[in-house]
């Protein structure tokens, strides 16, 4: 079994669809909580407009204590443009993702730009900060709430440019959860066969309860870097039937009973997502074990 690295994005893609701004302490709480159970990626906020996203207005102050308080830590930030990853490397952060949609419409909801403008605003990104790790966040990657399904021929063809402009990482991401075994399979494989110099990375919607079939096909078809959130907290605010996100406990939990080996403690995982979903109310949680109240069946005989 090769072993999975997860990368919890919680903070950020969860914490970004919550309209009442969460207390800086709260989010701390949080992100020591994960640490504490053993998450060791950690995509801990987003390096945008405070406009656009007022959930993200204490992204500079949230990097510098974390930065601090775990150096030891692959922290992660999301970054939507040139201006974004300036204040990221100001900030000390030295891997971000930035996203475009396969989807040119969701394109111009979600980060109001053509696919010629964000190809050029992420070649500027990569002449200016060299040495910064940018991996490509692909939405909509298997589907689009505007365009419907989309194809493993066009995700192949849309990463070209980006791939000769020097990415390294794409990270597929299934924005509205509307992806298959079957297609993520085959998605993985078109990719990996023309780029297999790429490291290739999943982020799995849990819409219509595909999250964890469709995490596993892609962990089965090579793919060693996951995405989650803990409770399964998010969607996104600029796609229309995007729910919430794959749940990091329920992850874990599949991942730990199936032979894989992940040091990170499950149970903290649970309670943690518990205390998440007291602390934040009015958010969508997709996760399951931490809403039972024996998830790991500790009791059984």
């Amino acid at each position: 079994m090769n072993k999975i690295e997860i990368y919890e994005v919680g903070p950020r893609d969860g914490f970004q669809n919550i309209s009442a701004y969460i207390p800086l302490e709260t989010k701390l709480a949080i992100i020591d909580g994960l640490i504490t159970a053993g998450i060791r990626h950690l995509q801990m906020t987003s390096f945008v407009s405070p406009k656009a996203v007022p959930q993200m207005k204490d992204a500079v102050e949230l990097a510098r204590i974390c930065l601090e308080r775990y150096p030891e830590m692959d922290f992660l930030a999301l970054v939507p443009n040139l201006r974004g990853a300036q204040t990221a490397w100001e900030s000390g952060i030295r891997h971000v993702s930035t996203v475009v949609s396969l989807s040119e419409s969701h394109n111009r909801a979600n980060i109001n730009r053509t696919h010629a403008e964000s190809l050029t605003e992420m070649a500027k990104m990569l002449e200016t900060y060299p040495e910064l790790d940018v991996c490509l966040d692909l939405a909509t990657a298997f589907g689009c709430p505007f365009e419907g399904k989309k194809t493993e021929e066009e995700v192949v063809l849309f990463i070209q440019p980006y791939v000769d402009l020097g990415i390294r990482t794409v990270n597929l991401c299934d924005t509205i959860g509307i992806a298959n075994p079957a297609q993520v399979r085959r998605t993985i494989a078109a990719v990996r066969q023309t780029y297999p110099q790429l490291d290739l990375m999943i982020h799995i919607h849990d819409t219509r309860n595909m999250g964890l079939v469709n995490t596993l096909a892609a962990i089965e078809a090579g793919v060693s870097n996951v995405q989650s959130t803990l409770g399964g907290l998010g969607g996104c605010p600029f796609a229309p039937g995007a729910s919430g996100n794959l749940a990091t406990e329920d992850l874990v939990f599949m991942l730990q009973e199936m032979g894989y080996p992940l040091d990170v403690d499950v149970k903290k995982l649970i309670d943690l997502a518990r205390d998440q979903a007291r602390l934040i109310p009015g958010g969508i949680f997709s996760g399951h074990l931490f809403k039972v109240e024996d998830p790991t069946n500790e009791h059984r005989n």
